[in-house]
């Protein structure tokens, strides 16, 4: 099986440990397990309890404790319906094994995380981009997408809110996309990791697995639960979702590790305290980057609604990949080149660390700049 290298995976695999001012980082910042204590009011007699703990598989689909809680992060969805994955990743992957086939049509919006475009590639499908345009504020133009899905369209592929981008598809339009995918008999997977990081009111967009019949949610514990070293996702789906996963990911998972199970119910029994850390985190430092933003000439974006990264576009006689690569040489600072996730011209600047890391690598970005000339400076000979 042939598939397109990960752009995005390959560029942090290669970089993230030798920078020193993460803004390339996509999970709000990473908590401890002295800290999640903290934050649920555990204390040290729940590491105690850990130490019976028999290492066996454990729960196959994940436990019921963890299920019924994540159940709870929904509004129509209970524990049957849900299956826990390896991560986000994972939980993506299976879907798009278990309902994409050879010669199905599949539309994805781009830019997007790459799997929604290349797993379908990779199985045969019939796979066709609907482009995200910043005039459109990254959202999807639904008359775009009403011709690209024709009846017997197996799937259409999202990420709301949007990575790389964080634009934030409202209630209204995604049952306007709900009524087109039902129209054409399709699925709708809707890659919800960020979910819970809005800019307003409670941090919670609307889910697809509660807005259309079928719909499919993945999500996870790593970017607004801050806890991607437990490696746990799910699948909030219909039942006949979850019965063709289970069968393909008794192939490639069995169960998560119980540890990771025990750890991601007690963080999510204790939900709305979690992502309140998260969302003052997010909040207070788009602020901060929104501010930076106004500030420098070679910079411009449509501020995210949600999310921890921003898609900024600079003015620079460099490509995003030049660019990055110069900006952490000469100041140790890590973007994302917007040629990793397929749009040239722009850089993923990752604002969810911790505000002093933000705030350290903006200023060492501003100086980077200022070094540039600006476009259309004529200099004497």
């Amino acid at each position: 099986m042939h598939i397109e290298p990960f752009g995005v995976e390959i560029w942090m695999n290669a970089w993230e440990t030798q920078c020193e001012w993460n803004l390339a980082e996509t999970c709000v910042d990473s908590l401890t397990i002295g800290e999640l204590m903290e934050l649920t009011g555990a204390n040290a007699d729940m590491l105690a309890q850990l130490l019976p703990m028999r290492m066996s598989y454990g729960d196959i689909d994940g436990s019921d404790r963890l299920r019924r809680a994540i159940a709870q992060l929904y509004d129509r969805q209970t524990p049957e319906r849900i299956i826990v994955t390896h991560g986000t990743i994972g939980a993506n992957m299976l879907v798009h094994k278990a309902l994409v086939g050879r010669g199905d049509r599949v539309v994805s919006i781009v830019p997007t995380y790459q799997q929604h475009h290349s797993i379908p590639e990779s199985l045969g499908a019939d796979v066709h981009l609907l482009h995200l345009r910043p005039e459109d504020g990254w959202l999807p133009d639904l008359d775009r997408l009403r011709a690209l899905v024709r009846p017997g369209t197996k799937l259409i592929a999202l990420t709301n809110p949007n990575n790389p981008t964080g634009a934030l598809i409202p209630r209204a339009m995604l049952d306007e996309i709900s009524a087109i995918a039902r129209e054409a008999g399709a699925y709708v997977l809707c890659d919800e990791v960020y979910r819970g990081t809005d800019q307003e009111g409670d941090g919670r967009s609307a889910s697809m697995a509660d807005r259309y019949e079928k719909g499919i949610s993945t999500a996870g514990m790593s970017k607004a639960f801050s806890l991607a070293g437990l490696r746990l996702g799910w699948i909030a789906a219909p039942p006949e979702v979850i019965a063709a996963v289970s069968v393909h990911r008794d192939y490639d998972t069995i169960s998560v590790g119980r540890i990771d199970d025990h750890f991601a119910s007690v963080a999510l029994e204790n939900a709305e305290r979690i992502l309140a850390r998260s969302q003052r985190i997010t909040r207070t430092n788009l602020q901060i980057l929104s501010d930076w933003i106004d500030r420098e000439p070679l910079l411009d974006w449509v501020p995210p609604r949600s999310g921890t990264t921003a898609f900024v576009r600079y003015d620079l006689p460099l490509t995003s990949q030049e660019f990055c690569l110069d900006l952490l040489e000469e100041t140790g600072v890590m973007f994302t080149p917007g040629s990793a996730l397929g749009v040239e011209g722009y850089l993923r600047i990752g604002f969810a660390n911790s505000t002093e890391i933000l705030r350290e690598g903006l200023a060492r970005t501003s100086v980077f700049l200022a070094r540039r000339p600006r476009p259309g400076t004529i200099y004497a000979a």
